[in-house]
């Protein structure tokens, strides 16, 4: 697998296609989600099908989780690593642990992130207040000075503005899902080619 210098994820995989095509494309990671509420939901048993054979880090979504459960579907869908949004990380795994940076009173966003709030974790993914939207990267920036831990930014990401993230803050990744999608879990292949070119390229 291509190791460019920032980790690409494309996340909220459901097709077969989609996985093949993130990772022709060069994308480091790709996620799977595994909260029954989410349009981009899959089985672990799915998963593994998904991904299976291809040179890419597996990563599994969770959302409040118990760490047994995640466990057990991370062994069913052959998973590299848990990305958890709330709940105990699990201690058996590589975690990335996600938060979502929540906009302040006055419509901009709250630029205080504690970066010691990813203690134990492989990785501190910072996301937007909701699916599909961006934050102050100036947070993640500060983050990544502050914190030991590496720094991926989630939200809102997609080749119009990756390469801004990118110069802006310095992150060791980044993630994309809604943003690269033609209808919710279906990946427009350009969208996804396009992202990880403007990723690869930024300086």
């Amino acid at each position: 697998m291509s190791k460019p210098r920032v980790m690409i994820k494309v996340c909220g995989i459901t097709r077969r296609q989609d996985a093949v095509a993130a990772v022709e494309a060069g994308a480091s990671a790709i996620g799977f989600v595994f909260y029954p509420k989410s349009p981009r939901y899959v089985t672990p048993e799915k998963a593994a099908e998904l991904g299976s054979g291809l040179a890419a880090w597996k990563v599994g979504v969770f959302v409040d989780e118990k760490p047994a459960v995640i466990e057990e579907i991370m062994r069913l869908a052959h998973l590299d690593i848990a990305q958890i949004y709330g709940g105990a990380a699990p201690s058996f795994a590589r975690v990335w642990k996600a938060f979502r940076i929540p906009p302040s009173v006055d419509g901009s966003t709250d630029a205080s992130f504690d970066a010691s709030r990813g203690s134990g974790a492989e990785v501190v993914l910072l996301d937007g207040s909701r699916a599909g939207v961006s934050f102050d990267w100036g947070v993640a920036r500060t983050a990544a000075q502050e914190g030991a831990r590496k720094i991926v930014i989630a939200g809102g990401l997609d080749a119009s503005n990756v390469a801004e993230a990118i110069r802006m803050a310095h992150p060791w990744g980044v993630d994309a899902s809604s943003r690269l999608e033609s209808a919710p879990g279906v990946k427009d292949h350009e969208k996804v080619r396009q992202f990880v070119k403007a990723a690869q390229e930024a300086e």
